[in-house]
């Protein structure tokens, strides 16, 4: 890790309430688009995209979807008690547990808590009654059960039926019914989300029509997007945050995509971006296991420091070589898809290896996305916000978008 401090204080910016997006746009391929490059800024309409985009590029996004994850429980004697879903602990894996009809455990936020003790918590929509039962205290979550009363019915699908989509704290309003379509991109489908990756919402199917037609390619990862998305950096020294875990899958096909288009990256959000850049770090991590080991791993873990610690290392693998490492393991493990963690953490110092081109909304100050943004665009990230904030662009999740190409 850098010793050197990271004030986080420089990384704030005035943000009036009434800049912030509490809705989007009727059509929303037509939010406004703020171009960067070389230290020079334009504007134009998000539906010209493609113009900034060279032919050949690939765009990748991240395929998840919301689910409705906020559980508004109430006791017999009136009392309100909210269940909030972050995480699947078992079955661990996301699609597993969403799938289930016999029950599942998850990792969940709970407001009122003090007021629910042993007793099972019971919320009811229609057929379906949900049963919550909180087995233990992890910290500042718990592990809460849950059991429903149909049976051959998935968890997903309960879900939807008594569950509320979360939008973001910051839109200061109720869940609207257009919220469980607009807070969704138009290429969502793999459920577990919490929170949508909104540099995606710009999207259109016309837009995606007119990039192909252009001979950009477009491919996928997953990446599902946690509440600590929305975690403020509360320490002076930035470094010293704890981020975040977020579960990614990668298909072994994007992999070898990914290879065949190095220095044409274009990632959609930065949660396609962790994804991405956390690719490097795995390959490094398998090339320095035997291969007769490979079985052996349980778990692919990116740590929050880890690539500032490689860093120090002479003679690092290429791009490539760290790529067709993962091809390999997977390949030797019968596995068509890369299932593993990432904590990292990209802030100013960071070395960019894989991503060209980023499309991204703008976020929240002091935020640990904003140290992102400052660390692809070489520092000048007030360049880019000055001119947002004096041209009227909306800002945070139903906000207008941008396009960055990476200092070099």
């Amino acid at each position: 890790m850098v010793n050197k401090p990271l004030y986080i204080a420089d990384y704030n910016y005035p943000l009036p309430d009434e800049r912030i997006a509490k809705y989007p746009l009727a059509e929303r391929d037509h939010s406004k688009l703020l171009v960067y490059r070389d230290g020079q800024v334009s504007e134009d309409l998000f539906y010209n995209v493609g113009d900034y985009l060279a032919p050949g590029s690939l765009l990748i996004y991240n395929n998840t979807r919301v689910i409705q994850a906020r559980l508004e429980f109430h006791k017999p004697t009136g009392a309100r008690v909210e269940v909030f879903c972050l995480e699947p602990l078992s079955p661990r894996d996301y699609q597993l547990s969403l799938s289930s009809t016999a029950g599942c455990t998850w990792k969940c936020m709970v407001g009122n808590a003090k007021k629910w003790h042993d007793e099972a918590l019971e919320l009811k929509a229609g057929r379906f009654t949900l049963y919550a039962y909180k087995e233990q205290v992890l910290g500042n979550t718990f592990a809460v059960r849950f059991e429903w009363n149909e049976e051959g019915v998935s968890f997903a699908e309960i879900l939807d039926a008594v569950g509320e989509l979360p939008i973001p704290p910051y839109l200061n309003r109720k869940t609207e019914e257009r919220d469980k379509t607009t807070y969704q991109t138009v290429y969502s489908r793999i459920k577990g989300s919490v929170a949508a990756p909104t540099a995606g919402l710009h999207f259109t199917n016309r837009v995606l029509d007119n990039l192909h037609e252009r001979g950009i390619e477009t491919d996928e990862v997953t990446l599902h997007v946690g509440a600590g998305t929305f975690l403020p950096v509360k320490t002076a020294d930035a470094n010293e945050h704890t981020m975040h875990t977020e579960i990614i899958a990668v298909p072994k096909t994007t992999i070898r995509h990914i290879i065949a288009k190095l220095g044409k990256i274009v990632a959609v959000g930065t949660t396609s971006m962790r994804t991405l850049e956390s690719l490097y770090f795995i390959g490094l991590q398998l090339r320095n296991i035997k291969k007769s080991e490979y079985r052996n791993i349980e778990n692919i873990h990116v740590g929050q420091f880890e690539p500032y610690e490689e860093t120090k290392n002479g003679n690092l693998p290429t791009v490539k070589d760290a790529l067709l490492a993962i091809v390999e393991y997977l390949d030797a493990t019968d596995q068509e898809t890369l299932h593993a963690e990432t904590q990292i953490m990209i802030k100013p110092g960071y070395t960019f290896r894989i991503v060209d081109r980023l499309i991204t909304n703008f976020h929240q100050p002091q935020s640990t996305l904003l140290l992102l943004v400052s660390a692809f665009v070489g520092g000048d990230w007030k360049t880019i916000y000055d001119y947002a904030l004096s041209h009227d662009f909306r800002f945070l999740s139903y906000g207008d978008s941008s396009i960055l190409s990476r200092h070099s």
